[in-house]
């Protein structure tokens, strides 16, 4: 292995500039030996203004340059979901490290694809890693221990869901999170895969079956005239079909037992990034918001009724998992940290040896439910 690993981030919007300042503070941070030297996309002025601004001393146009450079030694896939199986495969096969951003692909069988060259690659030494960030927030990844110290018992209800506005509004152009050909489908994958890795990462359990439904609000809009933003935009007098899902609802029971309800929309006004997850079992509770990310509510169910009760843990002392890096007590971490963790793991399993977690192979069980949920359609449909 090189002595610093090379990173080309395919993508200059939301995506890749959280990922490439996760790189930056994981070297800064952790040591991390990786640097972020290349940044691919198709807009070449948009592209150079991106790496002038971060300091990267590379621009290409093609993912394909990047996969042919035998200097680059990673690519980090944060491109529309359209382009993700394409990009992964070619670099996996190319003996490129990959992290992708979730959703893994835009159809079950497009994500089956890249498993499939995952583990080849994997045979070779060459890892990849599915982008579920939200793993890496201190309080989860510290909730997630509880678990599995048995604090809270056997698992009973999984209650999770992912609340928005950013689309509530009826004139926001349409962007390409809207379009079905480009992002596969719309709040359900979108944010929808989020509390589906969730569940499964705390409690290590999965959906045994489902039944769900989405729901389009609003079913045209203005066509894009500029991107302002990650998430803003500017319309145009045309208007256009939106052909994803705004919301979707749906309910299932896991392989250990538990009862399980998800809900993620875009139309939950005044709910900026209200991402939350509560677990109930026989010995207590967790329960977790994004909102307030350095909290956890904990209750230990075996107490005096007396003296029991929700306790609010603030997630930043040096024990907490990854908080060591950063702050004193008390100082809080962001969003972005957990792309810096995302990428410190990532790398620490490259220069370890090991597999990194999540694997594609769990980015594809994410995909088959989020099909399974848009097939349903009310009816139950077993996993």
């Amino acid at each position: 292995m090189p002595e610093t690993l090379n990173v080309a981030v395919a993508g200059y919007a939301f995506m890749g500039r959280i990922h490439t300042a996760g790189w930056a503070q994981a070297a800064k941070f952790f040591g991390t030996p990786a640097r972020v030297t290349h940044v691919i996309g198709r807009n070449r002025k948009n592209t150079q203004a991106f790496a002038d601004a971060f300091g990267i001393p590379n621009v290409l146009a093609d993912w394909r340059d990047a996969v042919a450079d035998p200097d680059i030694h990673v690519v980090d896939v944060c491109t529309p979901g359209d382009s993700h199986v394409d990009i992964a495969i070619g670099a996996l096969e190319a003996g490129k490290h990959v992290l992708c951003e979730k959703p893994l692909a835009n159809s079950v069988a497009g994500a089956e694809r890249m498993v499939a060259a995952a583990e080849a690659a994997s045979a070779r030494g060459v890892r990849s890693m599915a982008g579920f960030s939200y793993r890496r927030t201190p309080a989860l990844a510290y909730a997630k221990r509880l678990v599995d110290e048995g604090r809270i018992g056997e698992i009973r209800h999984i209650r999770a869901v992912y609340l928005q506005d950013w689309i509530a509004d009826p004139e926001f152009p349409l962007v390409w999170r809207l379009d079905k050909d480009a992002a596969g489908s719309g709040a359900l994958g979108d944010i929808g895969a989020h509390i589906i890795d969730l569940a499964t990462f705390l409690t290590g359990q999965r959906l045994t079956g489902l039944t769900g439904i989405t729901e389009t609000f609003v079913k045209t809009r203005p066509k894009l005239a500029e991107q302002t933003g990650g998430l803003t935009a500017r319309g145009s007098e045309e208007r256009g079909e939106v052909t994803v899902d705004d919301a979707a609802v749906w309910v299932g029971r896991t392989d250990g037992g538990a009862l399980a309800t998800f809900e993620a929309t875009r139309f939950a006004a005044g709910r900026k990034n209200a991402m939350r997850i509560e677990l109930n079992g026989s010995k207590g509770s967790l329960a977790f918001d994004f909102e307030r990310m350095n909290e956890l509510e904990f209750l230990d169910f075996t107490e005096p009724a007396v003296e029991s009760g929700f306790r609010r843990i603030l997630v930043t002392e040096p024990e907490h998992p990854y908080v060591g890096a950063w702050w004193p007590a008390g100082h809080g971490l962001g969003y972005e940290h957990t792309f810096t963790h995302e990428v410190k793991d990532f790398t620490d399993a490259i220069v370890e040896g090991r597999a990194p977690e999540p694997s594609f192979a769990d980015g594809l069980a994410v995909q088959k439910i989020l099909a399974a949920i848009e097939d349903s359609r009310g009816d139950w449909v077993t996993l």
